[in-house]
């Protein structure tokens, strides 16, 4: 648990067990109550012995792992674990659908809207709002886990992923690297002789083929050779903006078979490499030592240690170390959900309002995305539900909790534990080595150590 002085200054985190005996001893105050933070009413942080902990950093496209932990010498004891869930595919569709709209609002002949955007300069190191989000959202955490715990050093994993290497399914060798997949060959060669001059849907043969994006572009999807297949005219026309796994629903043998066909994509990989160096000069700009190592120097780690896969697991084995005591068995995972939209009108499919929501965003003193519990004492939501809170004006509330929503919780059942932060919080279990425990089993994040 996280431990501030009276002055909020942050001390050494404590066991569960010991903030438990504070709170109860009425030593010690909450702060937070995810994270779990709490303050002592009666120490200060000059008159105790701060050691310090350090953080470790393994960045992901869709998730990031952050670890708190002590070191001595070159062992390591892991003290909190946290997963970061990126949105930065929500962003780049959102930005994908805005540009639509602005596009097909500039084409129509009911009023003229002049093009902007070739007259627009971007400054140097821009990233896109999606990619920009990664960096931002990480260095956030770092700046919160820096106010809660006496961080001393940051380790980050800056790992480069060789995308051509990847884009060809084995390793390249010499002049291999100066030909591009499509060396000799037109992209339409490409694709009958890849695909073996047949509809990748229905197998049909002898028949007119055309070029299918198997991700579609109205989705998402890239135009490079690996998301591009063969398929007839039938199936292209009915196929359409369909995801190709709800178009194969009913053939996952088919489904599975295509997709091990196409070549994996690279979107992931691309993120990190362009965020990689952005982040590690924000993490520098901090003043805290960073210091980077690569994701094969982790992996040797973990092999060593005997630990298994994971985003905060990475994270715990980054740099040089010889040895790992333990690390947590519940990790706090935390979803960024952003903090609400300016809109205040839903719209159908078509484009046209079917809704208005309301101008005030609080009802009964309380806002969706914060942290609340509610005990019902009967009815069909009988019980006590903690969880991120959806407000509605009847004053009847919808909860999500880690079991599931609860809908139509009355307001007067609900008392706030937390207001919203743009995050959502959940828990799960950390995985272990056969053998090996935990060094510490802090609380569900979303319940009182009380």
């Amino acid at each position: 648990m996280f431990v501030l002085d009276k002055h909020g200054h942050p001390l050494d985190p404590c066991h569960p067990a010991r903030a438990r005996r504070l709170l109860a001893a009425g030593q010690a105050v909450v702060v937070r109550h995810t994270p779990f933070v709490i303050r002592l009413r009666d120490r200060v942080a000059a008159d105790s012995t701060v050691q310090g902990v350090q953080v470790g950093i393994d960045p992901g496209s869709k998730h990031t792992g952050i670890a708190v932990f002590t070191e001595r010498g070159e062992d390591r004891a892991g003290k909190y674990s946290i997963q970061l869930d990126h949105r930065g595919g929500q962003i780049r569709d959102k930005l994908t659908a805005r540009a639509a709209l602005r596009g097909g609002r500039r084409s129509r002949t009911l009023r003229y809207r002049a093009p902007r955007f070739n007259n627009r300069t971007k400054p140097k190191g821009w990233l896109a709002p999606s990619l920009r989000h990664r960096v931002d959202t990480t260095m956030s955490w770092v700046t919160r886990l820096s106010r809660w715990a006496p961080v001393r050093a940051v380790h980050v994993e800056r790992v480069a992923f060789d995308t051509h290497t990847l884009t060809a399914g084995r390793p390249l060798q010499g002049v291999e690297y100066q030909q591009g997949t499509l060396a000799g060959y037109e992209v339409r060669e490409y694709l009958l002789a890849k695909w073996g001059r047949t509809c990748a849907y229905c197998g049909a043969t002898g028949v007119p083929l055309n070029i299918d994006h198997i991700h579609p572009r109205s989705r998402g999807g890239s135009d490079r050779v690996g998301n591009l297949t063969l398929a007839c005219i039938p199936c292209n026309q009915t196929k359409n903006a369909t995801p190709i796994e709800e178009f194969l629903k009913s053939k996952p043998a088919l489904l599975a078979k295509l997709l091990k066909h196409a070549k994996a994509p690279l979107r992931d990989a691309a993120a990190v490499n362009a965020t990689r160096w952005a982040l590690w000069r924000t993490l520098a700009a901090t003043g805290l030592p960073v210091a980077t190592s690569s994701g094969g120097r982790t992996k040797w780690n973990r092999s060593r240690t005997g630990a298994p896969k994971s985003h905060t697991l990475d994270a715990l084995h980054v740099g040089h170390l010889d040895a790992v005591t333990g690390w947590p068995s519940v990790v706090l995972v935390v979803k960024a959900t952003g903090r609400g939209t300016y809109c205040r009108t839903r719209t159908d499919k078509y484009g046209f309002p079917r809704l208005r929501l309301p101008r005030v965003k609080q009802v009964h003193g309380y806002a969706t995305g914060d942290l609340v519990r509610a005990v019902v004492p009967s009815g069909k939501n009988a019980g006590t539900h903690v969880g991120r809170v959806a407000v509605r004006s009847t004053g009847k509330f919808n909860i999500t909790t880690a079991h599931g929503t609860r809908q139509g919780t009355h307001h007067r059942h609900v008392r706030l534990l937390q207001r919203a932060d743009g995050y959502a919080y959940t828990s799960q279990g950390e995985t272990h080595a056969t053998g090996r425990s935990g060094l510490e089993g802090p609380p569900a994040p979303v319940s009182s150590p009380g």
